[in-house]
């Protein structure tokens, strides 16, 4: 197999996952390919064993059979972009903290990669959205997509933000809030939870609008298709706003209009046995805490 290996950060304690990563994968005589900002990291910790026989990569093609991220769930979305139109399957290992799309976890890094190198997985096909607008958005590639959500918020200001809102065309209202969220179901369960969205099955052919602290009370977030495009006009104060791609943030003029929708593009997710949505969703929301449960 030919494998890429990315991440955005490293510490000692993550050296030994990392050496028993990489004896099996050379073991397996895995073709092993580390991001090459990722490399030089790795360089300052000289016992990190088979790194010598590792090679280096800048970019990915379908060449490659699997992506492995180390990191926690924002690692993941950072490598995200190395797979716009590819069909290479990505999986987490998970060195942060809650983990919803880094599902591998430290303690039971050794039988899944086993798991991994036996092909004992399944696919989830997750769904990205794309973004387009009236003016070209300065730090935005024309083919950005987004895994997890594109939020529009307030910049330097701690008045809220008016934000007209139409899907497919047809006015559906104008939000007064902080911002607004338009999630993907595998975004569900991020910061559109923490904004008390919905928690959306990956496959359910949905996306969610969720108001960021809405003026209005009765205002509360929205499941609607995923094949609507949304349209975004956006009011501020400072004349300005800041448009969110999962982790890339920039500054966009308030006579910017944004149109949103769901990429014909998909990323291919790996799911290993007893680490599927469900499982997740349990461990993770402490759901099997109730003895009930």
């Amino acid at each position: 197999m030919k494998i890429a290996i990315f991440g955005s950060r490293f510490d000692a304690d993550d050296v030994s996952l990392l050496n028993i990563l990489l004896d099996k994968l050379q073991a397996h005589q895995s073709q092993v390919y580390i991001e090459s900002h990722f490399f030089e990291l790795l360089r300052e910790f000289a016992d990190i064993k088979q790194l010598n026989l590792c090679n280096i990569w800048k970019q990915l093609d379908n060449s490659f059979d699997l992506l492995i991220t180390i990191g926690g769930d924002g690692t993941l979305l950072r490598a995200i972009k190395y797979l716009n139109g590819l069909t290479v399957p990505v999986v987490g290992i998970n060195t942060g903290r809650l983990g919803f799309l880094a599902t591998i976890q430290k303690k039971f890094l050794d039988h899944s990669i086993d798991d991994l190198l036996a092909k004992r997985f399944q696919i989830s096909e997750r769904c990205v959205l794309e973004i387009s607008s009236n003016h070209p958005i300065s730090g935005l590639s024309a083919n950005e997509i987004a895994l997890n959500e594109i939020t529009v918020s307030r910049k330097d200001t701690t008045a809220m933000v008016r934000i007209e809102t139409l899907l497919n065309g047809e006015y559906l209202t104008s939000y007064w809030a902080d911002g607004l969220i338009v999630s993907t179901p595998t975004g569900s369960t991020g910061y559109s939870l923490s904004c008390g969205g919905p928690i959306v099955m990956p496959q359910s052919n949905n996306l969610v609008l969720t108001p960021i602290a809405p003026h209005n009370l009765n205002v509360r977030p929205l499941v609607i298709p995923d094949h609507l495009e949304v349209t975004l006009v956006v009011s501020s104060r400072t004349e300005q706003f800041l448009v969110s791609m999962d982790s890339t943030v920039v500054s966009v003029g308030t006579d910017t209009v944004l149109k949103i929708k769901k990429s014909s593009q998909s990323i291919k997710m790996i799911e290993l046995k007893n680490e599927g949505f469900l499982p997740t969703l349990r461990k993770k929301l402490l759901w099997g805490e109730d003895k009930r449960n």
